[in-house]
């Protein structure tokens, strides 16, 4: 075994990062938004330019602007093939400006032994510069394959934030391109397993996947635009779990139910009905 359960609890050095109005933009084509030249609800996060609107960012930008990568270095050794992402949460204190720098300190939170493998959960909390309170906190988890098996502790299990047995309240469909994955890396995760095929068959697949960051983009497009009327500044709060790979090109549906007035559960299927995402929590702001 070559992760160190002792790791929990190791926190880094404050890290800053910047950003500029077209790594928002980017980031905003990356996860599908502006299929539709003539959707009025998505042109103020791919245009910075346009007559009506001001240039707003899609609050799950956020996924990509902390850098944790010292902290995470610091779990042990292993095989990057066999890495998949777990889950993924953000908290949002504030809207995301168009650019900015922020200063992080990440966390390793957990290690959990599930058998065949294991989890590891790193916290990070951003604060803006020039500014004390914090902007967002994103809490994200990997799975690594091969890892477990030193009898620590499993971590939680069973079902989390199933979806009420009623239709859902909200059913959206979206399409990804062939080329998804080849945009989305442009925002940072150059991860060979989602561009080179050689790789992707290291890891089980006989094509590269979409990133799981790009999937949880596209449901909280979905969610933004169903339940906060398309403002940025009312998301609260939106976490997931990847339940099964998505393959660029493959249409995706997400299913939203209201559970209270301002909190929801989701999740998104693939073309074929798999679900893809699930356990999918939201808050958000009246």
């Amino acid at each position: 075994m070559s992760i160190n359960p002792d790791a929990v609890g190791t926190v880094s050095s404050a890290v800053e990062s910047s950003w500029t109005s077209r790594d928002a933009l980017l980031y905003a084509v990356g996860v599908g938004a502006g299929q539709d030249p003539l959707d009025r609800a998505e042109l103020p996060f791919v245009a910075e330019n346009s007559m009506e609107f001001d240039q707003r960012v899609l609050p799950t930008f956020a996924v990509v602007l902390p850098d944790v990568s010292g902290v995470f270095g610091e779990i042990g050794t292993f095989n990057p093939a066999m890495l998949v992402h777990g889950e993924e949460r953000i908290r949002l204190f504030g809207e995301l400006p168009p650019r900015g720098t922020i200063s992080t300190v990440a966390e390793i939170t957990a290690i959990w032994d599930k058998g065949k493998g294991a989890v590891v959960e790193i916290t990070s909390r951003s604060t803006l510069e020039g500014d004390s309170s914090p902007l967002f906190e994103v809490v994200m988890s990997a799975f690594i394959r091969g890892e477990g098996g030193w009898g620590g502790d499993r971590g939680p299990s069973g079902p989390q934030h199933e979806p009420p047995d009623r239709p859902a309240d909200h059913r959206v469909t979206l399409t990804t391109r062939p080329e998804q994955a080849l945009l989305y890396r442009l925002s940072g995760d150059r991860n060979p397993l989602h561009s080179d095929p050689s790789f992707a068959a290291m890891a089980g697949f006989d094509r590269p996947i979409l990133h799981g960051l790009c999937t949880y983009g596209f449901t909280g497009r979905a969610i933004l635009h169903a339940l906060c009327e398309s403002d940025p500044a009312r998301l609260e709060s939106f976490g997931g779990r990847f339940s099964s790979p998505v393959f660029p090109g493959e249409e995706l549906v997400v299913e939203i139910w209201r559970t209270g007035a301002t909190e929801a559960v989701a999740r998104t299927l693939g073309g074929d009905g798999r679900i893809v995402l699930d356990a999918g929590h939201v808050t958000v702001r009246g």
